[in-house]
């Protein structure tokens, strides 16, 4: 089927940069990624991929005070006392898993 209808959308200038980016190295044009998406969109019924709000929060640590750091630090000790949490090789392998690596 001819590519003959026009998409206009407005986008965060470092969004575009960081994705067109990727997208290069990956070598794929932007149009064919807005197509692959909007295909992944009919087939899936929806959006696909999760939209929700994550139950954890990524602290940045380089912007804690060193009261935060220390509250933060403690956090982290008690869950692993309470045997929470996930351990190092685990969470290894999760990644690895997730980032097909």
């Amino acid at each position: 089927m001819a590519k003959t209808a026009n998409l206009y959308a407005r986008i965060e200038p470092n969004v575009k940069e960081q994705a067109e980016s990727i997208l290069s190295t990956l070598g794929i044009p932007t149009s064919s990624a807005i197509n692959m998406f909007y295909k992944q969109i009919i087939l899936q019924r929806g959006i696909p991929f999760e939209v929700k709000v994550p139950q954890h929060t990524v602290v940045d640590v380089g912007s804690l005070t060193s009261e935060q750091m220390t509250i933060e630090l403690e956090k982290g000790y008690n869950e692993m006392l309470n045997g929470e949490g996930t351990s190092a090789n685990s969470a290894f392998a999760n990644i690895r898993k997730d980032y097909h690596l």
